[in-house]
């Protein structure tokens, strides 16, 4: 990850806005209430952690993230937005997250993975983890790359051919699982982007974890 990102963190947010949609639909309807602790698993540049800052200011936030190199650039990012009392930001893997990490004692309430686990490996081992890390009556949030099945054929190649130089993966079968998931159960909320390209979802742990075999 730091080979990938030691140059591309220098530009990451300003080129990724155009290609990683969703993830302001993702903050926008999170509806964090005062008190709770928010973790975004695979945090990158805190770009997000800090839009959740400034929208729910009552809201713990806590970032984790495989590559000191990203997490450098987070943790500029959020002293510039002096924003440091709110953020903590630790070094880690996301199959490795538990709340005593970052000093707790309680789960969190809510997990993040904003395309993320298209480039974690062990994706179904980190939704366990996070599933079994929150509190029951909390929430997961995931957007990613979609399936791109609706796509023009030839731009979808082309995409998966690009991202796959940045160890980028869609992982086709992890949007299968939550639309079955949403189709059988009230605990999916699931909104799928144009084309496939994209989705996002919010469910609870004991749902991801039922539909991923814990």
């Amino acid at each position: 990850m730091d080979s990938v990102y030691r140059r591309q963190r220098h530009i990451y947010d300003l080129t990724r806005k155009y290609f990683l949609l969703g993830r302001d639909r993702l903050v926008n309807e999170l509806d964090a209430r005062p008190g709770e602790r928010l973790i975004e698993i695979g945090c990158g540049t805190a770009r997000n952690l800090i839009r959740i800052a400034e929208r729910y200011p009552g809201a713990e936030l806590y970032g984790l993230d495989a590559s000191t190199e990203m997490l450098r650039t987070a943790q500029e990012s959020v002293s510039r937005a002096k924003l440091g009392a709110r953020i903590r930001l630790v070094h880690g893997l996301a199959e490795d997250v538990t709340p005593e990490l970052f000093g707790l004692e309680h789960p969190f309430d809510r997990a993040i993975f904003s395309y993320s686990l298209s480039m974690i490996p062990d994706w179904r081992a980190s939704l366990k983890t996070a599933a079994r890390n929150l509190h029951a009556g909390g929430f997961i949030h995931v957007v990613d790359f979609g399936d791109l099945s609706a796509l023009w054929p030839v731009a979808s190649r082309a995409l998966r051919g690009w991202l796959k130089g940045f160890h980028v993966a869609p992982r086709d079968e992890l949007l299968a699982l939550v639309e079955q998931g949403a189709r059988a159960s009230r605990d999916f909320h699931l909104h799928v982007l144009p084309g496939r390209y994209a989705f996002v979802l919010k469910a609870s742990p004991a749902a991801i974890a039922q539909l991923i075999g814990e």
